[in-house]
């Protein structure tokens, strides 16, 4: 930005002087945007304004439609995008009657151009200034700066509308974080993204699109215009974009027209449930999307696009889970990749650290990673300082993505850690409390284009100020070095199979009286109820079948649905009215009658061979439905480590493999339960230079047999891809990469340390007592 804009944009935010004391600082945005903009309109329309109005009195009596007007009125603009067929502009507004007739003034701008205002609320700040007295002065402050292409280019323009968005920004930090994203943070991925295109940076009449589904104010897409105009003025750069927030939207569309953009690309709703750039695909996407945010309000939207479409929609990947919906952002921009045999495209992506590593094998998270490493789409990713943003001070990355990889890219992933490239603000603006100068971008930039490896080297950065509040250690920790590194991998490296390990079930049953009597209660959720009703007014009921009395509770019930509520508040009414019903009391007891006829059959020995129990049931004649053994079964059985395994099938035509829990025994093939609660998982790296299975075999005879000799591996949890044992999962652990190992003190330092402490604690236990 040269002196000359900035002092522009200083002298037009000094119409705050005029605001102070009647407006809130953070409303004073709200009311210089607007008027800048529609200061700088008037001035471009100035030169077509007389064309444009005798068009509109001719076309008047033509009895036309709006957009039929409107289409007629812009071939008089010569060329512009808006028009006015006010008679008025702000030298012609009077004093007297200037609210009504300022608002008349703005309802004369073709569609597009008025839409702006009315998100901005326009209107009603204007009524604001009305009654505060300020509106008369403020429009004459504004008259008086002359902002017409004659005394300021389009460009130049955009660079002052720029910093007045910067300086609104700064003025509403407490909501800044929702609708702007930092300059240097801006800086940094324009120039990741921008960087590789040599014709978009050298030859003249060369066309690209940009685009950013999460558009705020427009600062990324002015940022990509901007940084190519730098380098290559020629070049013809043509912006989309989409914004959720009416406000942000209107910035943006403003900040566009200003630019000679066409500010019908600029769309205003939510771009996840409602793409309204569908058809289009883009040279450049830009995007910082809101951090952490749930899609639980339109989750049914893109979840039928999932499920109807699949890979043909955009979130044939996968979907996160509904808490984060970042990386549905991601896969809304990789579906808007223009395709590689027509150039190919490139995206940068701000997002936390949770779609790096959040999610194991097989979840939405991890099948998004997958897609996109495995398509090779990634090409880097860069780890910011903290504390970089208006509203929040987490870890956060920018993603560089791109389906025009140069050769010596493909495959591979960069990882740069600019962790400590920044500088302390020395006033902090919300959350943001640090600062990436040209100098920390170009290194990463610098490293990004080479695509060098640098083992953390160490930075020429001053050591943070401590503060000298409260008691201060004698021997303070000693900062860790200031480093930036950068390290490369292949995209495999990130991935991994998951196997499940098993181990046999083992397990004894008894026909005990105690175990028998839990059967006068239903399983969860309503055992602990029944328990409690039982002992509270089951006292006259008899385990006689004659029981007039047994499960009869109506009498009972206003205290039955009090203490529920109280106590018991997870049942559902559904579940009490089931309670309430005798027919589920007798349903219990009979089970628990029948489990006692088992028991004279059988006894109260224990045994701890469960491959017993159906021929010992079988052979006592009593008869039980599936229900009723499932229960009973349940009941009177527990998991012991010294019983025998259980078996779950013998086979008779299969070789035994006991790595897939085939064992030979007794010169049969025989397969065990698993335990459930013994279930392990293990993640195996992938190799695609060695076979799945050879991987696991070698990885389980290593890692799991030496410590379990009963366990194997569980072959029928398969990837839903692959089809192989094991489910695929990828995360990308960067913090775990660039780990510098910190030494402990030496013992005797602690020791020495620990003696000083000791011997000051006993001089003032002394002085207490003396």
């Amino acid at each position: 930005m040269t002196q000359t804009t900035n002092n522009m944009a200083a002298y037009i935010w000094s119409l705050a002087d005029l605001l102070r004391g009647d407006f809130k600082q953070s409303q004073y945005g709200r009311i210089i945007l607007p008027f800048t903009l529609l200061r700088r309109l008037e001035g471009v329309l100035e030169q077509s304004k007389l064309t444009v109005l005798a068009k509109h009195k001719e076309i008047q009596k033509m009895n036309l439609s709006e957009e039929a007007e409107e289409k007629l009125l812009l071939r008089a603009t010569n060329g512009l995008s808006f028009f006015n067929i006010s008679q008025m502009d702000l030298s012609k507004l009077g004093e007297s009657d200037i609210k009504d007739n300022l608002e008349s003034y703005i309802q004369g701008f073709s569609k597009d151009a008025r839409e702006i205002f009315e998100y901005f609320n326009f209107s009603e700040f204007i009524g604001q200034l009305n009654d505060a007295n300020l509106l008369y002065m403020v429009v004459q402050k504004v008259r008086k700066t002359d902002l017409s292409p004659k005394a300021i280019s389009n460009h130049e323009m955009g660079l002052v509308f720029e910093e007045l968005i910067r300086r609104f920004a700064e003025s509403s930090n407490e909501t800044a974080g929702e609708h702007f994203t930092p300059r240097d943070i801006v800086r940094l991925t324009t120039s990741l993204v921008f960087m590789e295109d040599d014709d978009a940076l050298t030859k003249p009449g060369i066309i690209r699109t940009i685009y950013d589904p999460t558009a705020g104010t427009g600062g990324f897409l002015s940022s990509g215009m901007e940084y190519v105009h730098e380098l290559n003025p020629r070049a013809v750069m043509r912006a989309f974009g989409q914004e959720l927030n009416p406000e942000s939207y209107a910035i943006c569309k403003g900040d566009m027209l200003i630019k000679g953009q066409d500010v019908t690309n600029i769309k205003l709703g939510n771009t996840l449930s409602g793409d309204q750039l569908y058809a289009d695909k883009f040279d450049y996407m830009l995007s910082n999307p809101p951090f952490g945010v749930d899609w639980k309000k339109i989750e049914d939207v893109v979840k039928d696009e999932n499920t109807l479409k699949g890979y043909d929609g955009r979130f044939g990947p996968g979907l996160p889970r509904v808490s984060d919906g970042s990386l549905l952002f991601l896969l809304h921009l990789i579906s808007k990749l223009r395709d590689a045999s027509e150039g190919g495209a490139r995206i940068g992506i701000i997002l936390n650290g949770s779609p790096l590593f959040t999610g194991g094998a097989g979840s939405g998270e991890s099948e998004i990673r997958r897609y996109i490493l495995e398509a090779d789409l990634l090409e880097t990713i860069v780890a910011l300082p903290t504390d970089m943003f208006y509203n929040t001070g987490i870890a956060t990355y920018v993603w560089i993505l791109s389906n025009k990889k140069s050769k010596k890219r493909k495959g591979k992933v960069q990882l740069i850690n600019g962790v400590n490239l920044y500088g302390k603000m020395r006033k902090s603006l919300g959350s943001k409390r640090k600062v990436m100068d040209d100098k920390d971008i170009a290194t990463i930039t610098r490293c990004f284009g080479n695509f060098e490896i640098i083992d953390s080297r160490k930075l020429d950065k001053p050591i943070e100020q401590k503060t000298n509040r409260g008691r201060q250690s004698e021997n303070p920790a000693i900062e860790a070095p200031k480093t930036f590194g950068s390290k490369i991998f292949n995209y495999y490296e990130f991935g991994y199979r998951r196997i499940t390990i098993e181990r046999p079930l083992r397990e004894s049953f008894q026909f005990s009286n105690e175990r028998i009597s839990t059967l006068r209660f239903a399983p969860k959720p309503l055992n602990a109820v029944m328990k409690w009703i039982y002992e509270e007014f089951g006292q006259n009921w008899s385990d006689d079948n004659g029981c007039e009395f047994y499960g009869i509770l109506t009498e009972h019930e206003d205290c039955i649905r009090k203490t529920i509520k109280s106590n018991f508040s997870k049942l559902k009414e559904k579940q009490i009215k089931t309670l309430l019903d005798k027919k589920l009391w007798l349903t219990q007891k009979q089970f628990m009658l029948k489990a006692k006829d088992l028991q004279q059959a059988i006894g109260t020995d224990q045994f701890d061979d469960m491959n017993l129990y159906n021929d010992i049931i079988k052979a006592t004649g009593v008869q039980m439905d599936a229900k009723e053994k499932k229960q009973i079964t349940t009941a009177v059985s527990w998991k012991n480590p010294n019983a025998e395994k259980v078996i779950k099938k013998v086979h008779k035509k299969t070789k035994p493999d006991p790595v897939y829990g085939l064992f030979k025994v007794d010169g049969k093939v025989i397969e065990y339960k698993p335990d459930s609660d013994l279930r392990d998982h293990e993640n195996i790296a992938l190799d695609p230079s060695k076979s799945v299975n050879d991987l696991n075999e070698a990885y389980f005879a290593k890692e799991v047999l030496p410590h379990v000799l009963e366990a194997w591996i569980d072959a029928n949890k398969k990837d839903a891809q692959d089809g192989e044992i094991g489910i695929v999962g990828y995360e990308i652990p960067f913090n775990r990469h660039f780990y510098v190992y910190q030494p402990p003190r030496d013992l005797v330092e602690i020791d020495a340390d620990l003696d000083k402490v000791s011997a000051k604690i006993m001089e003032l236990l002394r002085e207490v007592h003396s």
